[in-house]
């Protein structure tokens, strides 16, 4: 081969590599390029209850509209994870480089559960309670050097969760055994959580794993069998979430 053979093909491997060296910072559809960008995500949402019980949580319910006791002594009250998912929007609004503040509004499908369990087994039950809640966070995302079409980040916020129908309202006139656990129409939590940004060519996808706990009490206080031997409720949810920009 001449010579001139093998500078034209050291040339374009020179300019080729010139090329892939540009690529990336362009890549994600410009989605770091400006200060306010917009997406949207689908996330997989786990949720139980820590539950803190009266002093008398185990005494069999007495009711008075029976004059007699309708349930036997409880053994334990436990919460499982139940499974949801939520759909939502992404504000973005980048301060440095580095670190950004989001607004990630959402709408979410989670069930919660409670399991009470008797003396007599037959009694046994699980009161699921159905919630569809608009959730509103704002947080903060403080995301490391971008390594090619790559980079990790952690994030931390608030949220206030507003339930919308009547999913977790019981009514009065229903018997005390179907009653439900009742809880606040809205109550606010703290986020804290990480994920990493992934550059395609034409968006950013961002796989990101949260944790949430809410502040303070959220049983609404009841007289039913099911809501009368608890003392307090917070919930804990994680949520895994695609999010596209």
């Amino acid at each position: 081969m001449s010579k001139n053979w093998y500078f034209t093909l050291i040339l374009l491997l020179l300019s080729s590599n010139l090329l892939l060296a540009q690529l990336p910072p362009a890549w994600g559809g410009g989605a770091d390029q400006t200060d306010l960008s917009f997406g949207f995500s689908f996330s997989y949402v786990s949720s139980y209850f820590k539950i803190i019980k009266k002093p008398d949580w185990r005494n069999p319910y007495f009711d008075p509209g029976v004059n007699k006791y309708i349930t036997d002594s409880v053994n334990s009250i436990n919460s499982v994870p139940l499974p949801g998912f939520a759909i939502g929007f992404v504000t973005r609004y980048r301060l440095t480089d580095h670190i950004e503040v989001r607004g990630t509004p959402a709408l979410v499908f989670a069930d919660r559960g409670l399991t009470y369990d008797y003396a007599t087994p037959s009694q046994d039950v699980t009161k699921e309670i159905q919630t569809t809640t608009v959730d509103l966070p704002l947080s903060v995302k403080i995301k490391s050097d971008r390594i090619n079409n790559f980079r990790a980040y952690v994030m931390g916020g608030v949220k206030y969760s507003l339930a919308v129908g009547k999913g977790n309202v019981a009514a009065s006139d229903l018997n005390p055994l179907d009653q439900l656990p009742k809880n606040l129409q809205g109550f606010g939590s703290y986020d804290v959580g990480m994920g990493c940004d992934i550059y395609f060519e034409f968006f950013k996808l961002s796989p990101e794993i949260r944790l949430s706990n809410s502040f303070g009490n959220i049983l609404r206080p009841g007289t039913d069998p099911y809501s009368a031997p608890i003392s307090s409720l917070s919930l804990h949810t994680i949520t895994f979430s695609l999010i596209f920009e």
